[in-house]
Parts: C-alpha cells; sequence; structure tokens
C-alpha cells in the first residue's frame, strides 16, 4: 500500500542487486542499509541503535534470483527469524554474506497508503502543483485536482486535492479532499476527505465517507 516516486532506468541498466532506500528522521521503525563506498555492507531489520537512517522502502532489483531463492529456502529450513517472522531483510543479508554485491538506489518520494487519512495526504502531495483546463457546465473547479477525461460532471464544485477518477458521474455536488473511484455516480452530496470506490452510487447530503466498491449510499 505504497506509491513511490523514483527513476528507475538507472536500476535496470545496473548489473547487481540494488534496494531503494531513503533517509528517515526515525530508522528504528524500518529496516535499514548500511553503506559504505556505494556498497551494502550490512542490513538490519529496525535497529534498536542509530547504525543508519538509510530506511529499506520496499523497492528490490534482485539481479541473480536463484541466490535469494535459495536463501529463502535456507531461511524456512533453519526457521531464521527476527522478531518472530520471516523477514525479506535476513534473506538479503544472507545473500551478502555469499557474497552477492548489492547496491542502493535512492527514493525521492515515499508515500503511505494504507490507512484512509495517509492515502488522502498522499492525493493532496501529488496533486500538490497540478491543475486541469478542463471545463463543464455550471461547473466550478478549485485546482489542484485530477479530472479522468471521460469523466461527465454536471452543476457541481470539484476540489481542491479532489480525484475523480474515469467513467465516474457527478451532479449538483460538492467534493473536496477526496478520492472517487473508477465508474462511480455520486448526485446531489457535499463530500469531504472521503475516500469512494469503484462502482459505488453515493445520494445524500454531506458526509465523510470510505467505501469499498460496488457500493450503494443513499443519505436522506
Amino acid at each position: 500500500d505504497t506509491i513511490f516516486d523514483v527513476d528507475l532506468k538507472k536500476v535496470f541498466n545496473n548489473n547487481s542487486s540494488m534496494i531503494g532506500v531513503k533517509e528517515v528522521a526515525d530508522p528504528s521503525r524500518f529496516g535499514v542499509a548500511i553503506v559504505k563506498n556505494g556498497k551494502v555492507e550490512k542490513l538490519v531489520e529496525k535497529p534498536k541503535e542509530l547504525v543508519s537512517n538509510l530506511a529499506i522502502v520496499g523497492l528490490y532489483y534482485i539481479s541473480n534470483a536463484n541466490v535469494l531463492a535459495d536463501c529463502l529456502k535456507e531461511m524456512v529450513k533453519k526457521d531464521i527469524r527476527t522478531n518472530n517472522e520471516l523477514q525479506l531483510t535476513d534473506a538479503l543479508q544472507m545473500m551478502l554474506e555469499k557474497n552477492e554485491r548489492i547496491s542502493t538506489f535512492s527514493v525521492k518520494g515515499w508515500y503511505d497508503c494504507g490507512k484512509q487519512e495517509t492515502l488522502l495526504e498522499t492525493n493532496r502531495i501529488l496533486l500538490d502543483n497540478k491543475s486541469t483546463n478542463k471545463k463543464f457546465s455550471n461547473v466550478v473547479i478549485n485546482n489542484p485536482v485530477f479530472i479522468a477525461d471521460d469523466a461527465n460532471i454536471t452543476n457541481s464544485v470539484i476540489g481542491p486535492y479532489a480525484t475523480i477518477s474515469k467513467g465516474c458521474k457527478i451532479s449538483d455536488s460538492i467534493i473536496r479532499n477526496s478520492i472517487i473511484g473508477e465508474k462511480s455516480e455520486i448526485i446531489t452530496s457535499l463530500l469531504n476527505e472521503s475516500i469512494i470506490g469503484n462502482n459505488t452510487f453515493i445520494k445524500g447530503s454531506y458526509k465523510k465517507l470510505n467505501t469499498g466498491d460496488s457500493t450503494e449510499i443513499e443519505i436522506y
């Protein structure tokens, strides 16, 4: 449940395995990479002491998949665990111990989408400095917003920080700080800080909603 902002061109042109990293203020929450001269020397899962601020973000390029597979099998066979869990970090550390070269690449943006509030915050970050010049009948657009080319909007106020996905139909509504999933229909509603799933129908008054796909809601 993560969105990354990263240039992967140099990664795919590299002959060795690579791990995406990003500097963080509190590395104790993550697996970290200890790097020297551009080469990973050691990987530590959720270190109790400060050994590196380069957090492993969950992007990996493995040039020798067979070595990784062997390390994973060895972990399972020997029941090697950290914090009582099988960790990919431990398998990568085993690769290092088998003299497999691993380097790092920098990840510019690392955005959490696992919770409603973090997904909406990520939506705001990605929409910043973006605008649309789309025009609809009797529609006020307050940038930044994203509106799919085939969205149908009438008599509404959209934005700021609204994402309207493809196939949506919106009428007589105000939508701000929200994400509307594909092929959803919103009628006479005021939505704020809401996440609406795909193929959802909503008709009603002011609400803060978080719905899954294929939902139908009418509020009177």
